[in-house]
Parts: C-alpha cells; structure tokens; sequence
C-alpha cells in the first residue's frame, strides 16, 4: 500500500486518504475497509470507503477513504443509506385511487 494523500480535514473532523492498492483482482470496498483499519489503526465504524478505481490491464487500484474522528461524527455528515421496502408491505400501503363520478 502506498500513500497518495493524507489530509486532515478539521472543519467536517475527518482524515481523507487516498491510496494504490496491489492486488490482481478487484479488492472491493470490504477489502479496502480492512486495509484502512489495519494500517492507519482506525476503528470500523469510523470508515467510509468512497471509491476503489481500477485501470483496464493493471493490478493496483486507486483507494478514497474517509476516517471520522468518531462515529457520532460520520452519522452526522455522511448520508443514510436508503432502506428498501418489503414487496409485501409495499403492496399493503398502497391503496387504489378512488373512482371519480360522472
């Protein structure tokens, strides 16, 4: 793993890193949290990955990374994720449009 950029970003309190990983696969971003965690000693829970980018015909992937200075702290500027519906509830809570008279 090598560092591209390392900033400390004290208005949103976070750490934002980019970095090229080797790897001769596709890491993904699950591969790309647990690096994060393992060099730059940050807890799970603080850690959102943004990117991984790949270029056709090479093994190492350009990594953007976030690091919160606490959990609290990313809940509060990051978006939540959207929740998905149940079809079975979906279909309960959509009632038909009444009939218009004539």
């Amino acid at each position: 793993m090598k560092a591209i950029k390392d900033t400390q970003n004290t208005l949103l309190k976070r750490r934002e890193v980019k970095f090229l990983i080797e790897s001769s696969g596709n890491p993904g971003f699950d591969k790309a949290k647990e690096l994060v965690i393992k060099d730059f000693k940050a807890p799970e829970e603080t850690i959102v990955v943004n990117n991984v980018k790949g270029k056709f015909g090479r093994d190492t992937f350009l990594v953007d990374a976030f690091i919160y200075e606490s959990k609290e702290q990313k809940d509060k500027i990051e978006p939540k994720p959207k929740v998905k519906k149940v079809e079975g509830q979906a279909a309960q809570q959509a009632t038909p449009a009444p009939e218009a008279k004539k």
